[in-house]
C-alpha cells in the first residue's frame, strides 16, 4: 500500500521508453471521479540514461530535451503500432470465444466428477426420500396417547416395520422407514414413559411431525440440475440421492505447459546469471484450479527447433508457453508461430502487467497461449486469457462480473488497463505491495486482482474484481 506523496513502485523493464516517459508525465495527470472534479496523481520517477529511477528531486543534463525528444516519440508510437495491442476486455472476450472443441460428453463416476460440467440435465432417478422416514429420534406413534411402547424399535436400513394400531408406539431412529398407519413422531426430548411403559407426550401431538413423507423433495422424473451446471460436492450428493453412479458431464480440457528459457534452474539459489524458475512449479497448479488436465510440463530452453517440434507433436487443447513472446535475439514464439502456419488471435495486450502476452490457434482445435516470462505478468496472462479460454473449453458460463470501491489510490498507466493484486476486506479492495512484474509477493497473500482503468484509480471508485481461484473454491479444487 503506498501512503499519500509516497511513490509506488513501477517495474521500468516493463516499459518502453515511450511508456516511461509517459509515466513520468503522470504526475501532473489528473484522475477523474466521474463528477468533474479532478485529483492530482504523484510523480512516478522517468528512467535515468542507465535504465535505473531517479530519485525524487534528482536532475540530469539534458533531461528537458530528453523529455521533449521522448514525448515526440511517444505520440509517434501511440499513432503507429503502440495500439494495434487489443484492449484487455476484447482480449477476454476474443479468448472466450476462440475455442472450437465439439462438445463431447463423457459418462463419468461420481468420484471423478467434482469440477466438471453437466453436458444433459439431471432428473430424478426416484421419489426423495422413497418411502415416508422419521426426521428424528423418538417414537413413532398411532393414534391417541398415552400410548403402549413395543418391546422391538425400528431402525434406519430395515425392511418394512409391522404396522401400528391405534394406542400403540415404538421406538424410532432417524431416517428409519414409518410403519403403516402412524400419526406422528414424537421426539425423544418430548416423551417419557411410566413404570407401565407406556408413553406419554410432554407437548402437543400434531399429526404428521417429523415425518418426511415420500417424494417430499422430488418426484421421480423430476428436472433437479440443468445442463451445465457445475459439478460440485452439493451435487455430486444430490445426484447420488437421486440414484447416480455416474452422471454425463464435459472432459477437462487437456493443457500442456511448455516453459521456455536458457536461464531458469529447477533447483537451488540462483548463481552466475541463473534464475530459478517461479512459472513451472506454478502454472500446472494455477491451470488445475482454472479447469484443466495438465498432461505434461516440458522444459525446453531457448531452443526453436525443440519449440516448433513440441507444438507440432502436442495433443493438448491448450498449450502455454513463457517468456519469449517479444522480439528479442532468443524470443521464438513469434517466428515459430508463423513456421507453423498458426492464426495470431491477439498479439498483445493493452494491460499492465503482462502487455506481450498472446493468443493463437495453432491446430483446429488446439490454442496457444503465450505468457510474458515475467511471474505476475504471466498471472495476468493467465486470468486474461488462459481463464476465459478454458472456461468455455470446459463448458462452463461466465460468472457474474462485480465491483468492489478501493481503498486507497492505485496509480495507473496512461492508456493501458492495470491489474493489481487486492486482499478484500469490509468490501472494499485493498492494494497490496510488490506488485511489479517480476514480483509474486504480492499475488502470494492476494485474494483477487483489481482492475484499474488508464489513469490509474482513487479510493472509493468502484474496480471490477478478479477472483483467484482458489479463493472461493479452495486449494486443488477444480472449479471457480
Amino acid at each position: 500500500m503506498t501512503a499519500p506523496g509516497q511513490y509506488e513502485e513501477v517495474d521500468l523493464d516493463d516499459l518502453d521508453v515511450e511508456e516511461a516517459l509517459a509515466l513520468a508525465k503522470e504526475g501532473g495527470a489528473q484522475v477523474p471521479d466521474g463528477s468533474g472534479a479532478t485529483g492530482g496523481s504523484p510523480a512516478v520517477p522517468p528512467p535515468s540514461p542507465r535504465g535505473g529511477s531517479r530519485e525524487p528531486g534528482q536532475h540530469t543534463a539534458g533531461t528537458d530535451a530528453g523529455t521533449a525528444a521522448g514525448s515526440s516519440r511517444a505520440r509517434t508510437a501511440a499513432e503507429h503500432g503502440h495500439h494495434k495491442a487489443t484492449p484487455w476486455p476484447e482480449a477476454r472476450a476474443l479468448a472466450g470465444r476462440a475455442p472450437r472443441r465439439p462438445d463431447a460428453p463423457v459418462s463419468v463416476s461420481l468420484d471423478a466428477a467434482l469440477g466438471l460440467v453437466l453436458a444433459a440435465p439431471l432428473a430424478a432417478l426416484t421419489d426423495l426420500p422413497s418411502f415416508d422416514t422419521s426426521a428424528m429420534d423418538g417414537w413413532a406413534v398411532a393414534g391417541p396417547g398415552p400410548w403402549h411402547v413395543r418391546a422391538e424399535g425400528v431402525l434406519a436400513g430395515h425392511a418394512e416395520p409391522e404396522r401400528l394400531t391405534d394406542g400403540e408406539a415404538v421406538r424410532i431412529a432417524t431416517g428409519a422407514r414409518i410403519p403403516q398407519d402412524v400419526t406422528a413422531v414424537i421426539r425423544s426430548e418430548h416423551g417419557r414413559t411410566d413404570e407401565k411403559e407406556r408413553l406419554h407426550a410432554t407437548r402437543e401431538v400434531v399429526p404428521g411431525q417429523d415425518i418426511r413423507p415420500r417424494g417430499q423433495e422430488c418426484r421421480s422424473g423430476d428436472p433437479l440440475l440443468q445442463r451445465g451446471t457445475v459439478v460440485t460436492p452439493a451435487v455430486l450428493g444430490l445426484a447420488a440421492a437421486a440414484g447416480y453412479d455416474t452422471v454425463s458431464a464435459l472432459p477437462r480440457p487437456r493443457a500442456e505447459v511448455l516453459v521456455l528459457g536458457d536461464e531458469l534452474l529447477t533447483e537451488g539459489l540462483p548463481h552466475d546469471g541463473l534464475i530459478r524458475d517461479a512459472l513451472g512449479p506454478m502454472l500446472p497448479s494455477w491451470l488445475r484450479a482454472l479447469g484443466a488436465d495438465v498432461i505434461a510440463v516440458r522444459r525446453l530452453g531457448d531452443d526453436a527447433e525443440a519449440l516448433r517440434k513440441a507444438l507440432k507433436n502436442s495433443d493438448a487443447d491448450l498449450v502455454v508457453t513463457t517468456g519469449g513472446t517479444a522480439a528479442g535475439p532468443v524470443d521464438h514464439v513469434h517466428p515459430t508461430l508463423r513456421r507453423i502456419d498458426a492464426e495470431l488471435l491477439v498479439d498483445g495486450v493493452k494491460v499492465r502487467p503482462g502487455h506481450p502476452m498472446l493468443l493463437a490457434r495453432t491446430k483446429e482445435n488446439q490454442h496457444l497461449v503465450g505468457l510474458p516470462g515475467n511471474p505476475l505478468a504471466a498471472v495476468s496472462g493467465l486470468l486474461t486469457l488462459a481463464e476465459p479460454l478454458l472456461r468455455t473449453l470446459a463448458g462452463r458460463a461466465a460468472p457474474e462480473t462485480y465491483t468492489l470501491p478501493l481503498k486507497e489510490t492505485v496509480h495507473g498507466h496512461p492508456y493501458d488497463t492495470r491489474l493489481i493484486p487486492v486482499v478484500l476486506r469490509e468490501d472494499r479492495a485493498v492494494p497490496l505491495h510488490y506488485n511489479g512484474p517480476a514480483m509474486l509477493r504480492g499475488i502470494a497473500v492476494a485474494d483477487a486482482l483489481a482492475v484499474v482503468p488508464p489513469g490509474g484509480a482513487r479510493p472509493g471508485q468502484e474496480l471490477e474484481i478478479l477472483d483467484l481461484p482458489w479463493a472461493t473454491a479452495g486449494i486443488g479444487v477444480c472449479f471457480t
